[in-house]
C-alpha cells in the first residue's frame, strides 16, 4: 500500500428523479429539505452507499447495515469481538495500548481509516475513537424541490380484523422528489491518512465508489435509474496543504439553471462552469 500523493478534494453531480433521495424519520420519511425548501441528502446517507459499494468491491467493512452484513455478527460490539488481534489487546483492560487497537482497527476495516469510528460498547473496560481522513458534507439541490406525496393501499391485512373489512394499517403515504440536482462536496486530509493508514489505492476505492454511488442502491423510495451521478470533479493535490482552500476549490465548479428554464426537469436544464481557482486541475468524469 502506497502513502496518500497529497490531500485529495473532490465533488458530485447527483440527480433524483421520482425518487425519495434520503427520507426523513421524524417528519413521515419525507424527502429532507431545509427551510428554504431546497433539498438535503445527510452526509451518513452518502458514506453509507460508500460503504455499499466498497463491500460489493470485496473490502472489509465494519459499519454493515443489517441487510447486507456478510460476515455473520449482528452488531459492532460482535464484530469488534470477532477481530481476535483487536479482542486481545481490549482485554488487557487499562493496560491496553489504544494506539495499537487504532491501527489493528483501521488496518481491518477500509471504512474505519477511512471515516474514523466510535469503539465504545457496554461492558467493554477500553474505548477509542478515531478520527479518518475522509470528510463529507451533506449534499444540497442547487434549486428548490417539490415532494409529492401519494396515498398508497394494501390488498390484504396484516392481521385479521374482527368482524372483517379492512384494517387502519392498509392505508399509508409514499413520498418523493419529482426532479432535484444535489452536490456532494468532500475532502481527503493527508495528515489523518497517515495516521489511519488510509493509502493511494484506498483513495482509487474511494473514487470507483463515488463513480459508481447508486449502483446496488435500488428500493421501493429509490427505483432502478431514478438516481443517478451525473458528473463527478476529482483533485489530487501534490501537496498535503494546498494554497487553495477546499471551500475556494468547492466553489469553482458554478451550477445554475438555464435562463430560458423557468423550472429545472433535467441535468440538462442547467449551465455548468469551472473558474480555475488556481490549483491542480481535476479529472472531470461525466456520465450523461
Amino acid at each position: 500500500m502506497s502513502e496518500l500523493k497529497g490531500k485529495i478534494d473532490f465533488l458530485l453531480l447527483i440527480t433524483a428523479s421520482d425518487a425519495n433521495p434520503n427520507g426523513d424519520p421524524l417528519n413521515g420519511n419525507r424527502p429532507r429539505e431545509n427551510f428554504d425548501g431546497y433539498g438535503e441528502i445527510s452526509d451518513v446517507c452518502v458514506k453509507r452507499k460508500i460503504r455499499n459499494r466498497w463491500q460489493d468491491m470485496g473490502q472489509k467493512i465494519f459499519v454493515q447495515s443489517d441487510d447486507r452484513k456478510d460476515d455473520g455478527y449482528g452488531s459492532l460490539k460482535e464484530r469488534a469481538e470477532g477481530c481476535a488481534e483487536l479482542q486481545a489487546e481490549i482485554k488487557k483492560g487499562k493496560k491496553a495500548d489504544r494506539d495499537l487497537c487504532a491501527e489493528i482497527a483501521c488496518r481491518e476495516w477500509l471504512d474505519v481509516r477511512s471515516f474514523g469510528q466510535v469503539f465504545a460498547f457496554k461492558g467493554a473496560e477500553v474505548s477509542l475513537g478515531i478520527r479518518g481522513p475522509v470528510s463529507i458534507h451533506q449534499a444540497v439541490s442547487v434549486s428548490p424541490v417539490d415532494t409529492v406525496s401519494m396515498q398508497i393501499t394494501k390488498s390484504v391485512n396484516s392481521e385479521a380484523k374482527e368482524g372483517g373489512g379492512k384494517a387502519s394499517d392498509t392505508m399509508g403515504t409514499k413520498h418523493r422528489v419529482s426532479f432535484g440536482l444535489y452536490t456532494v462536496k468532500g475532502s481527503v486530509n493527508v495528515q489523518l491518512a497517515e495516521k489511519t493508514g488510509f493509502s493511494q489505492e484506498d483513495a482509487e476505492l474511494l473514487k470507483e465508489a463515488l463513480k459508481t454511488l447508486f449502483e446496488n442502491d435500488a428500493s421501493s423510495a429509490r427505483p432502478e435509474g431514478s438516481m443517478e451521478v451525473c458528473k463527478m470533479y476529482w483533485w489530487q493535490h501534490e501537496e498535503k496543504t494546498p494554497s487553495v482552500s477546499t471551500a475556494k476549490i468547492h466553489r469553482s465548479i458554478k451550477v445554475e439553471p438555464k435562463p430560458e428554464v423557468d423550472r429545472p426537469r433535467a441535468f440538462s436544464d442547467y449551465n455548468i462552469t469551472y473558474e480555475d481557482p488556481g490549483c491542480v486541475k481535476p479529472e472531470v468524469f461525466e456520465f450523461v
